[in-house]
C-alpha cells in the first residue's frame, strides 16, 4: 500500500507539471484523478491500522466497521477532488475554447503513457488479489466485487480500473485535439473522466453506506448458518435469523428458535453451547452468536417458512449468476 501511495504521488506530480506546461485540460483532469487516488491511499492505510484494534468496553463488537467508514471517505474524495475538478476543467474548456490552446503534445503523451504503464501494472495486481479472494469464496470475480466483505480491495480495484480508463480517455482527447485543432475533444475527455469518477464514487459510497448502517451478511452464509441450526433434531423451527457484517472477517448472528418439547434447562443450555461451537466451526466469520429460545405461534412459523423460501431463492439466483 505504501508503494502504491508513493507511485500515485509521483504520477500526480508528473501530471500536474505536464498539464500546466502543456495547458492540457485532459491531463489536468487526470492530475486531479491521481491526487484523489493518493488521498484515498492514505484513507485506506488508516482503515487497515484502525480496524485491527481489539474490542473494548466502548466498542464491544470491535472496530471492523472502520474499513467501511474510511472507504466512504475515499468515495467522497474521488467525487470531490477528482470528479468535481474534472467537471470544472471540462466545462471551463467548453465555455472558453479560445483560451485553451494545448502545446507540447509530446509531454502530454509521455506522461500519459508512463501513467498507463504504472496504472495498468497496479490494476493487474489488484485483479490477481480479487481473483484469489473470489476463488477462496467460491464465486466469480464480478460476484466478489459486488459482494466481497473487504472494501479496501474493492476500492483499490475500482480506483485502478478507473485510472486506466481515465488515462485512455485523456489520450484520446489530446490526440483528437491535436488532429482536429478543436479543444472540444479535450473538454469532452475531461467531462467523461468526471462522469467516470462520479460513478465510481457513487458505487463505492453506496456500498460503504449499506455496510455502515448494518447490512446483513451474504445470503449463502445465512443459508449455511440456518442449516447448522435446523439440522439438530431438538430445534423445531428457527423463527428469525438476523445477521450483520461487523467487518471484513467479522459478523454477528442472532437467532430466535423454538425447540421441541421435553428438553430440560440443562439440555437447552448444552444444545446452545453445541450450536454456537458448530456455527463458529462451519461459519468462522460469525464471531458474535446470540441464540434466543422462545415459543413460536402458527403465524411466526408461517412467516419463518416464507423467509426461508425467499432465502433459498436468493441463494439460487446468486449461484446462477456465478456465485
Amino acid at each position: 500500500m505504501l508503494i502504491a501511495l508513493v507511485a500515485n504521488l509521483v504520477i500526480a506530480l508528473a501530471k500536474v507539471a505536464g498539464g500546466l506546461i502543456a495547458s492540457s485540460p485532459a491531463l489536468l483532469s487526470e492530475a486531479a484523478h491521481s491526487v484523489a487516488d493518493s488521498l484515498n491511499e492514505v484513507f485506506l492505510l488508516a482503515s487497515l491500522s484502525r480496524s485491527r484494534r481489539r474490542a473494548d468496553a466502548r466498542h464491544p463488537f470491535g472496530y471492523g466497521k472502520e474499513r467501511f467508514f474510511w472507504s466512504m471517505l475515499a468515495a467522497v474524495g474521488i467525487f470531490v477532488t477528482g470528479g468535481c475538478f474534472s467537471f470544472y476543467q471540462g466545462l471551463h474548456t467548453l465555455l472558453n475554447p479560445e483560451a485553451e490552446e494545448t502545446g507540447g503534445y509530446l509531454i502530454v503523451y509521455v506522461v500519459l503513457a508512463v501513467s498507463l504503464l504504472a496504472e495498468g501494472a497496479s490494476l493487474v495486481r489488484a485483479t490477481v488479489q480479487v481473483r484469489g479472494q473470489a476463488k477462496r469464496a467460491g464465486r466469480g470475480v464480478v460476484a466478489q466485487l459486488r459482494r466481497g466483505d473487504d472494501p479496501t480491495v474493492r476500492t483499490v480495484f475500482a480506483e485502478d480500473a478507473a485510472a486506466v480508463l481515465g488515462v485512455l480517455l485523456a489520450l484520446a482527447g489530446a490526440g483528437l485535439h491535436q488532429w482536429t485543432g478543436q479543444p472540444v475533444w479535450e473538454a469532452g475527455a475531461a467531462l467523461s473522466i468526471a462522469v467516470l469518477l462520479m460513478y465510481v464514487a457513487y458505487r463505492l459510497g453506496r456500498d460503504a453506506k449499506d455496510r455502515l448502517v448494518g447490512q446483513a451478511v451474504d445470503p449463502v452464509l445465512q443459508q449455511r448458518a440456518l442449516e447448522v441450526l435446523t439440522e439438530r433434531p431438538e430445534v423445531d423451527t428457527v423463527t428469525r435469523l438476523l445477521t450483520m457484517q461487523l467487518g471484513p472477517d467479522s459478523a454477528l448472528l442472532a437467532a430466535r428458535m423454538d425447540l421441541v418439547d421435553g428438553l430440560d434447562s440443562s439440555g437447552v443450555e448444552r444444545l446452545c453451547v453445541e450450536l454456537r461451537q458448530r456455527i463458529r466451526s462451519v461459519c468462522p466469520d460469525f464471531d458474535q452468536v446470540f441464540l434466543d429460545i422462545t415459543a413460536a405461534d402458527e403465524d411466526e412459523r408461517r412467516r419463518a417458512t416464507e423467509r426461508r423460501r425467499r432465502l433459498r431463492e436468493t441463494v439460487a439466483r446468486q449461484a446462477a449468476d456465478g456465485g
